[in-house]
């Protein structure tokens, strides 16, 4: 299977320490399936950082390695699904609240923390909540690796 990552600077190994806290599943290292998400997410780094070019870096995945990890996997959104990401963005600790190896499931939509901000105020119940982070583009899903043998392999850089 390949996933795809995008950057706004080229590198040869993943570092899980350079990664930001307080994700959506996490700190780790993220990949889509689509290479246009992939793109846009590199398009918006760059433009965040005033820095490199938009790079999309491609990834072969060892599919049976990773029924091999700890893994969670959520279909489709849910209740549980934005517990999950509640949790994390929340996590007051430079400590993982999970033990997962690899999360899959959807992108939330850019407004994350407008929504959660709404929930933890009581200004909306879980049900809307869940509705409201729905990518607004349909269900896009994206890959959270936080493990050191990584079944990830680089194959090359997309432009």
């Amino acid at each position: 299977m390949r996933l795809y990552h995008g950057t706004n600077i080229m590198f040869d190994e993943i570092d899980l320490h350079k990664s930001k806290p307080n994700k959506d599943f996490g700190q780790g290292f993220y990949l889509s399936p689509d290479f246009e998400q992939a793109l846009k997410m590199a398009k918006i780094k760059t433009e965040q950082q005033q820095e490199g070019t938009p790079i999309v870096m491609e990834f072969e995945v060892d599919e049976a390695e990773i029924k091999e990890m700890h893994t969670l996997h959520f279909d489709d959104y849910s209740k549980q699904w934005a517990e999950f990401i509640l949790a994390n963005r929340n996590n007051p600790t430079p400590l993982s609240i999970h033990d997962y190896d690899i999360v899959i499931g959807p992108i939330a939509n850019d407004r994350v923390g407008v929504q959660l901000w709404k929930y933890e105020n009581q200004l909306i119940d879980l049900p809307t909540l869940v509705c409201k982070l729905k990518y607004m583009k349909g269900l896009t899903i994206q890959y959270f690796l936080d493990y050191k043998r990584t079944p990830f392999r680089l194959q090359k850089e997309s432009f």
